[in-house]
């Protein structure tokens, strides 16, 4: 079986929350810094901070957007599952070989 936008779908909404957290948290301990960058002796964290914001808001956006988008039209996903001797259904696993 292909994988199919239903799946890319799913698997970016599954990922949607943690990385999005992740860069709030982020974003959120360097915002007092890039904010207080006129004060004496922040002349280089301030602009640095903002850099780091700007870097972060992009890998967001790539990871949220590009990346889904790009391996729906360049990638070729097939899905196998491998079932253990004793029948057990939590013991299958898929395989998602990229070529």
């Amino acid at each position: 079986m292909e994988w199919g936008l239903d799946t890319a779908i799913r698997g970016a909404t599954e990922r949607l929350l943690p990385i999005l957290m992740t860069a709030l948290v982020v974003a959120l301990g360097l915002l007092p810094i890039a904010i207080s960058s006129e004060e004496a002796g922040k002349e280089i964290e301030g602009p640095m901070a903002i850099v780091i914001l700007g870097g972060l808001l992009t890998s967001t956006v790539l990871n949220l957007l590009v990346l889904p988008t790009l391996a729906l039209r360049y990638g070729r996903f097939t899905k196998t599952n491998h079932e253990l001797p004793s029948g057990d259904p939590s013991s299958r696993s898929a395989a998602l070989p990229i070529g």
